[in-house]
């Protein structure tokens, strides 16, 4: 399964995971360490803090508040400090720490930031450098969230390393004494943001989530640094300040973990007495068990034993299968369902197009069986309007009506001529009387020639209406046949023409007349 895995991963997420994972084999070791929670130097909710307002195995002071689920070491409150430290040193040389915190403000620029230290003593609870002394012997990692250079390039993850002897370059937020470090925002995040220091083989690692999804892996490498000596024994800390501007600074989660060669560290074995001891209750448990299910087995001879309680449960591969098979069939039936649906909808298609079209004809609505279909599917009955059929009867009434639409416009056009030479006689003076013969003549030549173009589209029509009657299978039983339809037509055009003539002649006699 792991094998089929396609999903896109980013390239930071993918360094991120193959740091943890593999962790010190990145930093140059072939092989795998061993790791160990030190719970002395950890601390997480719930219950963080105690009724006592004191953290296990940790010191705080200043302006820090500790709760049962956060350590809020700068409250969001002008020129505010505080520190929580480990009461003892460290017992190991290489380490890893996860923290989890949270820093937020009402300000579009927050103040100061927070610091991680790993230093050979304890720090000031209220110091210079964030909170914590200064010329501090060891390391210090800083989410500086101020710009007090004036570089624009804040909030910044800086880590500076000191002797004891230098003093923090406050006006260049450290940039002078700076080892290492990257640009990320870590205020006023939707989810806590975390960071991870990891320290192996003098090489330190730091990566961080941007606290934008609340995936806990997804990390990303903020600085790599090599060749980094931090002293053998030391204290974990953290401190954080405020300013003119001020933050919250909440800390969820310190989480240590000791690194370790492999074969470096032996597990605890117990003494040769108490394993010699612990092994015998354990054959004396077993035999007692034995002798209880013999005696049972005699005292009710007639009860057959019951069956192995293995086959009560159900194994986990034949569960898979069992999952499998079910969902298959549930798919099937869906489909089953969806089939006969789809079936039913083309059914009434098929109706309603069959009723539009006999609609369309003017004839009243037929009664048209619904056609049968099959629980499986399939095709519908026989006596049924096919859909064939019904777009070559659709196709018919588009070129009949085309047709019509023609012939209206040809009669109009003849009207619209003759209409306008009789206009011109009416406005012909007196002495050009004579002339309505030659006028008469022109007006029987164009009705003449009108007749022939409405032959030719009217043959032209009736050649392409007998393609589509061809392939149609159903025939039209009240539909008006061609030579009707015809002569309907010119005995139209004759009574125009005589009303025509009629009415030129009248108008003849009446200029004679005057």
């Amino acid at each position: 399964m792991a094998g089929c895995l396609s999903t896109w991963v980013p390239l930071a997420t993918v360094v991120a995971v193959t740091v943890l994972l593999l962790g010190p084999a990145v930093n140059g070791n072939t092989h795998l360490v061993h790791r160990r929670f030190e719970y002395k130097y950890s601390f997480k909710p719930p219950y963080l803090a105690q009724k006592d307002g004191t953290v296990p195995f940790w010191e705080y002071g200043g302006n820090a508040i500790a709760s049962s689920e956060n350590v809020r070491i700068a409250p969001s409150l002008r020129s505010q400090k505080g520190a929580i430290w480990t009461k003892s040193k460290t017992n190991f040389d290489w380490w890893e720490v996860d923290v989890v915190f949270r820093v937020s403000g009402r300000g579009r620029i927050g103040a100061d930031g927070l610091a991680f230290w790993y230093t050979a003593e304890k720090g000031d609870y209220q110091g210079d450098v964030f909170g914590s002394s200064d010329r501090w012997v060891g390391l210090g990692i800083f989410f500086d969230s101020f710009d007090n250079d004036n570089k624009h390039n804040n909030p910044y993850i800086s880590a500076v390393l000191n002797d004891g002897n230098k003093r923090f370059d406050h006006q260049n937020d450290g940039s002078t004494q700076l080892l290492s470090g990257c640009l990320r925002d870590f205020r006023n995040k939707p989810f806590p943001t975390r960071a991870k220091i990891e320290y192996y083989n003098n090489i330190l690692t730091v990566l961080f989530h941007n606290g934008m999804t609340n995936n806990d892996q997804d990390y990303e490498m903020c600085f790599r640094a090599e060749n980094v000596v931090l002293p053998k024994n030391g204290h974990f800390g953290l401190s954080a300040a405020t300013g003119g501007l001020a933050d919250d600074h909440d800390v969820f989660h310190f989480l240590t973990t000791s690194l370790h060669i492999p074969g470096q560290v032996t597990e605890e074995v117990p003494a040769d007495q108490d394993q010699a001891k612990l092994t015998q209750e354990f054959q004396d448990y077993q035999k007692k068990l034995e002798q209880q299910k013999e005696d049972y087995r005699k005292e009710h001879p007639d009860e057959q034993p019951k069956e192995d309680l293995e086959n009560w449960f159900e194994d986990y591969n034949a569960r898979e299968l069992r999952q499998i098979w079910e969902a298959q069939t549930a798919t099937h039936d869906q489909l089953r369902t969806l089939s006969s649906k789809l079936d039913e909808v083309i059914g009434r298609q098929e109706r309603t197009l069959g009723l539009l079209s006999v609609s369309a004809q003017g004839g009243p609505p037929p009664q048209i069986q619904q056609p049968h279909i099959p629980q499986g599917g399939g095709a519908p009955a026989q006596g049924a309007i096919q859909r064939h059929e019904v777009d070559a009867l659709l196709q018919n009434q588009n070129v009949l009506a085309q047709t019509v639409r023609e012939i209206r416009s040809i009669i109009g056009e003849v009207h619209a001529r003759a209409d306008s030479i009789l206009n011109n006689q009416a406005r012909a003076p007196t002495a050009q009387i004579q002339g309505g013969a030659y006028d008469m003549q022109n007006l029987i030549n164009e009705m003449r020639d009108g007749m022939n173009q409405v032959k030719q589209g009217v043959a032209g029509v009736q050649q392409r209406m007998q393609q589509p009657q061809a392939q149609a299978s159903v025939q039209c039983q009240s539909c008006v046949g061609m030579t009707a339809f015809l002569v309907t037509i010119v005995m139209h055009l004759l009574v125009i023409v005589g009303y025509n003539m009629y009415r030129d002649s009248r108008d003849a006699q009446a200029k004679k007349f005057y």
